[in-house]
């Protein structure tokens, strides 16, 4: 069965109200719109979800008994090619039916994380579906014991060859693939072990208070206020950050040794070398690229993060920047919030701009209700666009507070969408997208419409601070996505000898932010806890560096697209649609790009510097 995960979630701000236990319960603010989970299920008591558990465990169990054991005799038999479409197929619906109740799971908790009914809800469905997907188990290890030539044979049968991407993909997996029993263990047990230990970080994450002011917040208003433009909220927020991360850390020490043991004993077990090989694989990229990508940042850090810091430092007439005003609004910036219905048609009209199918999809996000945007007690911080399943389509989900960078997000996750429902085309095997293209559709999004509101700037000083932001919004992509590579590597690395303390985690941490912050930003502190919050280091190791992948891409590609825009639009959408079905070079390639060459990420980052060489122009 195909790993299902949210794509991209990404940081972002919002206000929280109480979650009802009838997921598609109308919005209470008419302003930011809840969304509709109900073209999934009605509530977590529907009839259909318990219809739905039934039925997955019925085909689960029918499929084992038709397909066990009979596999490698079968295709190598007359007519195997059209057999083992069948059984193709048949493990593609299971998959489906599989995704639709993972993901409404998965989307209730996200909307309220600490509802006790919710959270036994989220438990139970997650248990179901690893008991039903054990009676699947066997069907890809035995399928890639199958000689190549046999299944090179089978392949030619036209149903078949129509799965030749998935299968071919899954091939990838065969070096790393156990004895069956030893495969039931890791599945079965996941339920005690990664997977709770992803749901611990989840309650207490939510759970956790900061004291700012009068006034006791959860993370994601407190976050927000390191964008308000009063220095002494932020520095309040920042302080107030330090304190109940400190109070917390045990536990988030706790939680990122095991998992990084977890990690370790998985890896060992299956025969991966690097720690972050597994991703690698999963991502379908070369580990090569993604040195060369990394190395390239790094190398770049003076040239982009120093020197922007330095500038931003000097606009605020001070030689450093504490840590809580990295992301402080420009004294030129404009002050407005920006309403929803303002930020939604400054997205959809920049898309418009460029495809009128693309904004098309990404209208539908609006008036179909696939998107929760306001901010409630319980609910997962940052965003993301899930994707749910083919026979479904995806939900957005963010916390809006009317930053422009609320706006962007909404553009970077708007695009996750779109490229969603175009790959969903491909079915539930071939539609998920390796990580190496995951952040194409969504930054190029962001893209998009930041040059629309650049475009559409009349003052000097609001075209800086839309640059400036831009450049910010590009560093925090790049730059900052490649320091958390570079720390999971770090922590990663260090726990093959022995558990790390809190402390050490935090050492480990300043580090790497002080390499990449440069000598701007003065790190006080309290600051060697912000790691704790990070998701991704918990639901996704070495996920972070497809941002980076992205952003660089995308810079590129959009170059492309500004000196040759006829069928463009064509060519970029066709590229969406293919899915997991291509790989990365392939899918590049009528665009004349090759991510494969050492000098292709320079390219990508000569863009941010010379983006921060026209700020130092203005002045």
């Amino acid at each position: 069965m195909t790993s299902r995960s949210s794509s991209a979630l990404r940081k972002s701000t919002t206000t929280r109200k109480p979650a009802s236990k009838k997921a598609a319960a109308r919005p209470r603010d008419a302003k930011l719109p809840e969304w509709n989970l109900a073209d999934l299920y009605s509530g977590i008591d529907a009839p259909e979800v318990t219809a739905d558990l039934e039925r997955l465990d019925g085909d689960c169990v029918a499929f084992e008994t038709d397909y066990k054991g009979r596999l490698a005799e079968r295709t190598a038999a007359a007519g195997g090619g059209t057999w083992l479409a069948e059984a193709v197929r048949r493990y593609e619906a299971i998959d489906d039916l599989a995704g639709r109740l993972s993901s409404y799971a998965g989307l209730v908790h996200a909307g309220d994380s600490v509802d006790p009914a919710i959270s036994k809800f989220y438990g139970d469905i997650s248990e179901r579906l690893t008991n039903a997907s054990v009676h699947l188990l066997f069907f890809t290890l035995e399928l890639n014991r199958i000689d190549d030539a046999v299944v090179e044979q089978a392949m030619q049968t036209p149903e078949l060859a129509h799965y030749r991407p998935w299968i071919e993909d899954l091939r990838k997996d065969k070096p790393y693939q156990l004895e069956d029993r030893i495969e039931q263990l890791f599945h079965e047990k996941s339920q005690s072990g990664y997977t709770a230990w992803n749901r611990l970080f989840d309650q207490t994450i939510s759970a956790l208070r900061f004291k700012v002011g009068g006034n006791e917040l959860a993370i994601e208003p407190t976050l927000s206020l390191l964008q308000d433009r009063s220095a002494a909220k932020r520095k309040a927020a920042g302080q107030a950050m330090a304190r109940t991360f400190k109070a917390n850390e045990r536990t988030f020490a706790l939680i990122t040794n095991t998992l990084a043991k977890d990690k370790e004993i998985s890896d060992r077990w299956r025969g991966f070398k690097d720690v972050a090989d597994s991703r690698h694989l999963n991502n379908r990229v070369e580990r090569e690229v993604v040195d060369a990508l990394v190395a390239s940042v790094r190398a770049a850090y003076p040239r982009l993060s120093h020197r922007y810091y330095r500038l931003k430092a000097a606009w605020f007439k001070k030689r450093k920047l504490p840590h809580w005003d990295r992301n402080a609004p420009l004294p030129f910036a404009a002050t407005a919030s920006i309403a929803w219905p303002a930020a939604r048609d400054m997205v959809l009209t920049a898309y418009r701009g460029f495809s009128p199918e693309m904004a098309g999809i990404a209208e539908r996000f609006f008036t179909d209700r696939w998107i929760d945007a306001p901010v409630r007690p319980g609910k997962a911080p940052g965003a993301f666009s899930h994707p749910t399943t083919p026979s479904a389509h995806p939900y957005v989900l963010m916390n809006y507070q009317g930053k422009p960078r609320d706006v962007m997000t909404l553009a970077h996750e708007l695009g996750h969408g779109v490229h969603q429902v175009l790959a969903a085309r491909n079915g539930a095997l071939m539609a998920p997208t390796p990580l190496t293209l995951a952040e194409t559709a969504s930054v190029f999004g962001e893209m998009l419409t930041f040059k629309r509101l650049l475009t559409e700037t009349g003052s000097a000083r609001q075209r800086q601070a839309l640059l400036a932001g831009k450049v910010e919004d590009m560093i925090n992509t790049v730059v900052r996505q490649i320091a958390f590579y570079t720390f999971e590597r770090a922590v990663h690395t260090e726990r093959k000898n022995g558990e790390l303390t809190a402390e050490r985690v935090g050492e480990i941490w300043l580090s790497v932010q002080g390499e990449s912050l440069g000598p701007a930003i003065d790190i006080r502190p309290g600051y060697e806890n912000f790691w704790m919050y990070i998701p991704h280091f918990i639901h996704s190791p070495f996920y972070v560096y497809a941002y980076a992948f992205g952003d660089c891409l995308v810079n590129s590609l959009y170059a492309v697209y500004e000196n040759a825009q006829d069928g463009f639009a064509e060519r970029y959408l066709a590229m969406l649609s293919a899915g997991g079905t291509k790989h990365y070079s392939e899918l590049l390639k009528p665009f004349g790009l090759d991510a494969r060459d050492p000098e292709f990420w320079d390219g990508g980052l000569s863009v941010i510097a010379s983006m921060i060489g026209e700020l130092e122009a203005m002045g």
